[in-house]
C-alpha cells in the first residue's frame, strides 16, 4: 500500500470525469478512522469504486486511543442496552475470527472485598456469557480468595474474599486500522492520509455529489465525483455536516477518556483488573497490553474536540487513585511511563455523557450527505454494513450482499505469536523478518525499553504508507502510547531510517525529530 500509488488513482478518475458526466466514484468518505474504514472495506468487497481522504493520518484520533479491548461492554448490561452488548458480542466473534493475528482473547478478574460482590457480579457476568451464545470466549466462575491472587498476584490482598473471572478480547486498535486500510486497498479502493476534505461538490438541484480535497503535502487539487458522499469524522462529525449546512443542528457530544500506562510490575500476570465501579460510574480497566499495564479510563464531558487533546490533572488523579485501591502496590505519577487521551463521539442526548449510547447513528442531510457517527471499536464492522447499505439505497446503486462477515483483514495468520513482537503484523512479519535479516542495522532495537526494530520503521514507509516520524512511532508501532520518554529518544533514528525511504534531507530529519519531541511532552506525566 503504497500513497503516489493511491494518489495515481485519484488522478486518473479526476481526468476522466472531465470527459464524462458518470460519477467515477460510487462511495467517497471522509474520515480515515475505524468507521471510515470499515465503510471503506464493506463497500470496496462488494465491489464499489471507493475513495476515502483522511486529513492526517490514519487513526490520528480517537481510533488510536481506546482501551484496546474488543468487548460487548459490561457497562451497557448494567444499563440495559441488552441489544448492543449482544451484537457487540457477536462482533467481537466476527473479529477473532477474522483477524486473529489482532485479537485475542483475555481474561478478566473482577475482586470481591464484600459479601454480596461474588452472587451480584457472578450473575451478571453469567447472562453476559449467555448473551454472547455461540461467539463466547469461556466461561465466567467464581474464584476463590487463593485462586484470585494466584490470578492477579498484584492484586491488595488485605480483606480480599475471592473474585469472579470472565474473558473478552484484546486488540491494537492502530494496527488494526492500518490493515483494514490495507484491505480496503487490495479490494481496489484509494485510501489517502494527509489529504483533507476542503468543500462539497453539489449537483443542480443542490444535492451532495462530490468533494474537494487537497493532498497537504504538495498542495495538489482534487475534485472528486461520487454517487454518495459518507461523513465518518467521528468527533469532528458536525463540522464537515457544517460544510453542507452552516445551520446544521449537533448531533454529537464529545467525552473523553484517559489512560495511563505502566511497567508491567504493576499486574503482573497476563490476566486483567476490572473494577466495575467507581466514583464516576465508569468500569476501570487495569490491562496487560504490549508487555506493559493499562489503566483507564475516564470520562469528562468535551466542549470543543481537538486532534490532541489534553489530560486533565483530576483525571490523572482519578486513575492513580482508584487502581491504587485495589493493587499492592499503589503507582505514582512518577511511575506513568505513557499518558494517552481519546475523544469519543456520542450521540447528542440529555444527562451525563457516561450514559449517553454507545450505539451508532446514521443520518442524512437534506443536502444528501450520508453521516455515520457514535459506535464503538468493536461494533465497527455492522457500523459499516448498515452504512454502506444506506448508501445502496441513497445513491441508486446495485444491491449486493455485505461479505465482511467472513473477510479475512490483511495480515490473517492464526499462529502469529511464532512471529514473538512482529506478531501484530501478522503475515507481514515474515517480510520484515526478512528485512532486518538483510541489515544488522534494521534488526537492531531502536532503543532498550520497547522491541521495535528498525525494519518496523522501513516497513512502515514502504507498505503501511507511514510519512512522519510520529506516524512511525504512534500508530505504526505503539512506542509513544507505551513509554513516551523512550519514543521521544528513538525520534531521530527513526527520522533517519524515514528519511531514507522517503528520500527526504537532514532538515527534514531535524525538522521531524523536534516536532516529535515537542509533541512527547503531552505524554508525559511529570
Amino acid at each position: 500500500m503504497q500513497r503516489e500509488e493511491m494518489l495515481h488513482k485519484l488522478r486518473e478518475k479526476r481526468d476522466a470525469s472531465q470527459d464524462s458526466s458518470q460519477a467515477p466514484w460510487d462511495i467517497a468518505i471522509i474520515g480515515g478512522g475505524a468507521t471510515g474504514m470499515g465503510v471503506a472495506v464493506d463497500a470496496a468487497a462488494r465491489g464499489f469504486s471507493v475513495v476515502l481522504v483522511e486529513a492526517h493520518d490514519f487513526g490520528k484520533g480517537t481510533s488510536s486511543r481506546s482501551t484496546k479491548l474488543v468487548h460487548g461492554g459490561v457497562r451497557y448490561l448494567e444499563q440495559g442496552n441488552v441489544p448492543l452488548v449482544m451484537s457487540a458480542l457477536k462482533e467481537r466473534g466476527l473479529l477473532r475470527r477474522n483477524a486473529p493475528h489482532l485479537v485475542h482473547d483475555l481474561a478478566f478478574v473482577v475482586p470481591n472485598y464484600s459479601w454480596w460482590e461474588a452472587p451480584f457480579y457472578g450473575i451478571g457476568l453469567k447472562l453476559y456469557d449467555l448473551l454472547a451464545g455461540k461467539y463466547g470466549f469461556g466461561a465466567s466462575r467464581l474464584l476463590s480468595r487463593e485462586e484470585t491472587l494466584e490470578r492477579l498476584p498484584s492484586l491488595e490482598p488485605e480483606e480480599l474474599r475471592g473474585g469472579v473471572i470472565y474473558y473478552d478480547g484484546q486488540f491494537d486498535d492502530a494496527r488494526l486500522l492500518i490493515h483494514l486500510a490495507m484491505t480496503a486497498a487490495e479490494h481496489g479502493a484509494a485510501v489517502v492520509n494527509y489529504c483533507p476534505a476542503t468543500g462539497l461538490l453539489r449537483d443542480a438541484e443542490g444535492y451532495v455529489n462530490g468533494l474537494t480535497a487537497r493532498d497537504a503535502e504538495t498542495g495538489e487539487e482534487f475534485t472528486i465525483h461520487a454517487r454518495v458522499v459518507v461523513n465518518a469524522t467521528g468527533v469532528f462529525t458536525d463540522t464537515v455536516r457544517r460544510m453542507a449546512d452552516p445551520q446544521a443542528e449537533e448531533l454529537v457530544v464529545a467525552s473523553q477518556g484517559i489512560h495511563l500506562v505502566f511497567d508491567k510490575s504493576f499486574l503482573k500476570a497476563e490476566t486483567a483488573l476490572m473494577v466495575p465501579r467507581t466514583r464516576d460510574g465508569r468500569v476501570l480497566f487495569v490491562i496487560p497490553w504490549h508487555g506493559h499495564a493499562v489503566a483507564g479510563t475516564t470520562d469528562t464531558p468535551v466542549d470543543a474536540p481537538e486532534l490532541e487533546p489534553h489530560a486533565l490533572e483530576e483525571e490523572i488523579e482519578f486513575i492513580l487513585e482508584t487502581a491504587g485501591r485495589y493493587l499492592s502496590h499503589q503507582p505514582t505519577r512518577a511511575d506513568v511511563l505513557s499518558v494517552y487521551v481519546g475523544l469519543r463521539p456520542l450521540v447528542k442526548g440529555d444527562g451525563k455523557t457516561s450514559a449517553l449510547s454507545r450505539d451508532h447513528l446514521i443520518h442524512v442531510d437534506p443536502s444528501g450527505l450520508l453521516t455515520i457517527t457514535g459506535g464503538k471499536w468493536t461494533t465497527y464492522r455492522q457500523m459499516a454494513e448498515d452504512c454502506v447499505d444506506h448508501a445502496i439505497t441513497l445513491g441508486r446503486l446495485n444491491e449486493e450482499p455485505c461479505p465482511t462477515r467472513t473477510l479475512r483483514i490483511h495480515g490473517y495468520m492464526e499462529n502469529a505469536e511464532e512471529t514473538g513482537s512482529l506478531q501484530v503484523y501478522g503475515s507481514d512479519a515474515l517480510a520484515i523478518q526478512a528485512l532486518a535479516a538483510s541489515d544488522a542495522q534494521l534488526a537492531a532495537q531502536l532503543h532498550p525499553a520497547l522491541p521495535v526494530i528498525g525494519a518496523e520503521i522501513v516497513w512502515a514507509a514502504r507498505e503501511e504508507m507511514a510519512r512522519t516520524v510520529e506516524d512511525a512511532l504512534a500508530r505504526r508501532t505503539r512506542a509513544l502510547f507505551l513509554n513516551a520518554k523512550a519514543a521521544m529518544e528513538m525520534a531521530r533514528p527513526a527520522a533517519a531510517l524515514l528519511a531514507k525511504e522517503l528520500k527526504r534531507d537532514a532538515e527534514w530529519i531535524e525538522e521531524q525529530a523536534v516536532a516529535f519531541c515537542k509533541l512527547t511532552e503531552q505524554y508525559r506525566v511529570e
